[in-house]
């Protein structure tokens, strides 16, 4: 019973942000603060999700999976993010470039 409603709980909240990382892609105005919201709360919401399920899935073979999938989600959304800032920092000096030349 109460283990029901801790998942719960921790399901709506990972839901809850990343429907905000959602929110805030299609809301914010440029590359660098959608990727801001792509990254923070929706590896934090993922991982709130994932813990709700270990929790539901504590004596299933499925638990080292989903403790993979986690630490892959933490691994790879900063190499990403870093990755799409770097991409529009180097376009910005080409588009400043191709400006100041014309």
């Amino acid at each position: 019973m109460i283990t029901d409603i801790v998942v719960a709980v921790l399901v709506l909240l990972g839901s809850l942000l990343a429907l905000t990382a959602a929110i805030g892609v299609l809301r914010f105005p440029d590359t660098l603060t959608r990727m801001h919201a792509t990254t923070k709360p929706q590896t934090f919401g993922l991982l709130l999700v994932l813990i709700a399920a270990m929790i539901r899935l504590s004596g299933s073979v499925d638990f080292g999976m989903l403790v993979l999938s986690g630490l892959f989600a933490l691994a790879t959304a900063p190499v990403v993010a870093h990755r799409i800032g770097r991409l529009a920092y180097q376009e910005q000096r080409v588009r400043d470039a191709d400006d100041s030349t014309s």
